[in-house]
């Protein structure tokens, strides 16, 4: 009998997606939540087999929220991990790219409810892993650093 490698768990354990940092023309971001879940998170999703991460966040953002972009216009931030939220035992690692926009975006698909908050708050929702300990810390260091 043989046993998975420490990789390959590692590996099946993951969840990649690519998700987005959207900022409103206040500075406010926009956060997702899922139908039947809690946590508030960045909107996006999975990435299909031999896509760009960039376009499967396109993907996702005009199935998920109406809402199409210019893929030229997003910036990419890095890749986070972070555990799952909806998944337990399960780590999300993700392709980060901040865009602006100045849309309205309705939920669709398996959003059930969106929210614009104040990066320098927590909204007072639950906030996903991912959200809460990196990309709202991230953004709120990239506002201390310019102010």
């Amino acid at each position: 009998m043989s046993f998975p490698t420490d990789a390959s768990l590692i590996d099946s354990a993951l969840i990649h997606i690519a998700a987005a940092l959207l900022i409103g023309p206040d500075g406010r971001t926009l956060l997702v939540r899922k139908r039947g879940t809690e946590a508030f998170m960045q909107p996006g999703g999975k990435i299909e087999v031999d896509e760009q991460p960039i376009h499967a966040l396109a993907r996702e953002l005009d199935e998920e929220l109406g809402l199409i972009i210019d893929p030229a216009s997003a910036t990419f931030l890095g890749q986070f991990s972070a555990p799952a939220a909806n998944e337990p035992g399960f780590v999300v690692q993700a392709e980060i790219f901040l865009l602006t926009i100045d849309a309205e975006v309705s939920p669709a698909a398996e959003i059930e409810e969106v929210i614009w908050i104040d990066p320098a708050t927590n909204g007072n929702v639950i906030l996903a892993p991912l959200t809460r300990d990196l990309i709202l810390p991230f953004y709120r260091a990239s506002l201390t650093a310019i102010a």
